[in-house]
């Protein structure tokens, strides 16, 4: 026993104490962190290269990659940075950034889907060509034991090619048949299988015909559209996951003893947390301490900040504006709002996906018409010669010869070219479904704030103060992070006013700002604390001195684009619909303004997708556009969904297409581009239905070659081609 406890001898002391010394030195240096940030605001290369460039110049940070598409920031960092002093370096340069919760996301984002079928396609593009050379020569009329060595080459080619390139095809068409049902991967399986078996057995056999080179070109176009119809679908995770990420991953939790960081995961009801100035709200709860200002516009869509102190409840995903809080765990985890809502998402994202697309439509009825039409062929020749090889041959030819290569073909070669045309326009095109839902949409429901609104408050009597008043504004609107206060000191400073010299300034939590001027006290604020009464607009309200206060009015900034988009969709005949969560006033004021008759206000996020879902109850195709966490479960249950690159990660996800522009426009522009889309998809099935008219007689009386196979196949796939091109 001693002997087995004793530790391994060695020539050299050092390196006996070496791999303890590595052990502790790795222990006694700090690891780096990764923290991931989702930034909702940026839209382009610009911002890229603008938030990569302030991370890179914050002392601690290694490195930090911006994704354009997920709108989200990786960094590596020193252990001593946190996501909040990344976050507070971003927003002063004018970049809103959340932290994301890296274990609530998936693990990877590579498209492994798309990399597999692209060198499927490769390898069966690759084998197309060498067996289609191999076959001139058998076309031009080799015989005996020449095209027997050719029919041997080409099957030494096909074998391994098809048994690789159409895996997706074969376990398709098997799960199909597993579950009792057929789509289209059936007839082309039986299609791509008894066209290799006929050719071995004629190749044995010393035989005229063989189909390899119908079946590799076959499988090399049907793999070309499978990729395209890939191409048009997004690398998106679920809207629930993206829900999930954004709760806060760490807390700070009030002890008798002080505060102490935790994960969220350990924080349990009845905790006391404190969330500070800027931070996101983890919990439902109770404020106990503190006076601030809440901004619930991503929840609710309000666009005026609401007063909270003592007393007032609070809902996990809310911001803390100007004072810190302390709030107590009402319900913590799965029992949050937040959760509660992406618990809606994915009901709302079940619902859509039992929608029936027109290429599995046509499945249903052209598998079993392709499949009986080969049995009856195979019938007819066996009882009519009594010649098995002659009877399987001609029912090959008839199931390589219904072309369910162009009908294939028919919707991804359409909504690829749609795709790209939509995205010159600043669309994208995220589901392969979505033009298809969009061209039925017949009622168009907007949010309000964040989407026919810029999301911000542009102040609108500004000339009614004097630059007196305007520079002591000025002075108090730069001591405070308040959103109307922010959107006031930029107004002011685009007319050329500099600020007044004011001392003491000092902001009061959910109240406002002041400080002295001239020896006189200056405030801004609120109108109950400045004394300038209250007001169903938004109003920041200033008082100089004793003299009475003046209100700096805020108006909604009317988005880029939103009023003619409005005016063109009822044009066509669309029903628009407002629906907002902002108070009564509000939104009826901006309804009136834009032009919209039928409008909704104070709309919970179960408020707006339960009436999504009565509109869809009484037969309307709804479009629902919005960009706000109180808008992902209405854009997941509506028939089809937009949202702008500007909304959060939840939201885009949620949505079928996302419009990375500024100006609403592209919209009107998507929704006529769906309906030719559909137009010509309906042109394509009509061109592969013609085509199967005239080829199939051919096949069933014997007079198809696999040269005529080959010919037929390629013309109707080039011409379904050719026919979606004309979208662009």
């Amino acid at each position: 026993m001693t002997l087995a406890m004793r530790p391994p001898t060695s020539a050299c002391p050092a390196c006996s104490a070496a791999p303890a010394a590595e052990a502790l030195a790795e222990a006694a240096v700090p690891q780096d962190v990764n923290i991931v940030l989702s930034l909702p605001s940026i839209h382009c290369a610009a911002c890229i290269s603008g938030v990569e460039r302030i991370l890179g110049a914050t002392e601690g940070v290694k490195g930090a990659r911006v994704n354009l598409t997920l709108k989200r920031a990786q960094i590596e960092a020193e252990s001593d940075v946190t996501a909040d002093d990344l976050i507070s370096v971003l927003e002063r340069a004018g970049y809103e950034a959340h932290e994301l919760d890296t274990t609530a996301l998936r693990a990877t984002d590579t498209d492994k889907a798309g990399r597999d079928l692209l060198m499927r396609l490769a390898v069966s593009g690759f084998a197309a060509m060498n067996i289609m050379l191999l076959s001139v020569a058998v076309w031009s009329g080799a015989d005996g034991p020449t095209r027997d060595m050719f029919h041997w080459i080409s099957a030494a080619i096909a074998l391994p090619t098809i048994a690789f390139s159409a895996q997706p095809f074969f376990k398709h068409a098997w799960t199909a048949l597993r579950a009792g049902r057929l789509n289209m991967d059936v007839p082309i399986s039986l299609a791509i299988g008894l066209a290799v078996a006929t050719s071995l057995w004629e190749t044995s056999l010393s035989g005229e015909h063989a189909y390899f080179d119908a079946a590799i070109t076959l499988t090399f176009f049907l793999l070309a559209g499978r990729y395209l119809d890939h191409r048009t679908r997004s690398a998106a995770r679920s809207a629930a996951e993206e829900l999930a990420a954004l709760e806060v991953p760490r807390v700070w939790r009030v002890t008798d003893s002080g505060e102490e960081q935790i994960a969220m995961s350990a924080l349990v009801v009845g905790d006391l947390i404190r969330v500070r100035p800027g931070g996101r709200m983890p919990v439902d709860g109770e404020i106990v301490e503190g006076q601030s200002e809440l901004d619930r516009s991503l929840l609710t869509g309000e666009t005026r900040p609401i007063y909270a102190g003592p007393g007032a409840t609070v809902s996990a995903g809310e911001v803390n504006l100007t004072g810190p809080l302390t709030i107590r765990a009402n319900a913590v985890g799965r029992d949050t709002s937040l959760h509660r809502m992406a618990d809606l998402v994915a009901i709302a994202e079940s619902g859509r996906s039992r929608y029936t697309s027109l290429a599995d439509k046509a499945a249903k009825l052209y598998a079993p018409g392709v499949h009986i039409l080969s049995a009856l062929a195979f019938l007819g020749w066996y009882f009519y010669t009594f010649d098995l090889r002659t009877a399987l041959n001609i029912a090959a030819a008839v199931l390589i010869i219904t072309c369910p290569c162009a009908l294939g073909l028919a919707v991804p070669a359409v909504t690829t070219a749609a795709s790209g045309r939509l995205f010159r326009k600043g669309l994208l095109i995220k589901d392969a479904t979505a033009l298809e839902r969009m061209a039925q949409v017949d009622t168009v429901v907007f949010d309000k704030t964040g989407t026919l609104t810029a999301g911000t408050p542009e102040v609108v009597n500004l000339g009614d103060h004097s630059r007196r008043d305007l520079g002591i504004t000025l002075a108090l609107a730069d001591g405070s992070s308040h959103p109307l206060s922010q959107s006031l000191a930029e107004a002011i400073r685009d007319v050329g006013i500099a600020p007044a010299k004011v001392t003491n300034i000092t902001e009061r939590p959910g109240h406002g700002t002041e400080g002295t001027w001239m020896g006189e006290t200056v405030r801004l604020g609120r109108g109950s604390w400045v004394g300038g009464g209250d007001s169903t607009e938004t109003c920041a309200w200033l008082r100089v001195g004793d003299t009475v206060a003046d209100p700096f009015r805020f108006a909604d900034q009317i988005r880029d684009g939103a009023e003619a988009l409005v005016a063109q969709l009822m044009e066509d005949g669309f029903e628009v619909i407002l629906m907002s969560g902002d108070t009564t006033p509000a939104v009826e004021a901006f309804a009136h303004r834009i032009g919209i008759s039928k409008w909704v206000a104070e709309a919970l996020p179960q408020d707006k997708a339960a009436r999504i879902a009565q509109l869809t109850d009484s037969g309307k195709h709804v479009l629902m556009v919005g960009d706000g966490l109180n808008d992902t479960a209405a854009l997941a249950g509506a028939h089809a969904s937009i949202s702008p690159a500007s909304a959060l990660d939840a939201a885009r996800v949620a949505s079928d297409v996302v419009l990375l522009g500024k100006s609403l426009e592209p919209i009107a522009d998507a929704l006529s581009t769906s309906r030719v889309a559909i137009k010509r998809i309906r042109q394509n099935f009509t061109i592969a239905t013609w085509y199967n008219i005239i080829a199939v007689p051919l096949a069933v009386a014997g007079l198809c070659s696999p040269l005529i196979a080959a010919l037929a196949m390629s013309s109707s796939s080039i011409t379904v081609s050719l026919n979606a091109l004309r979208l662009k």
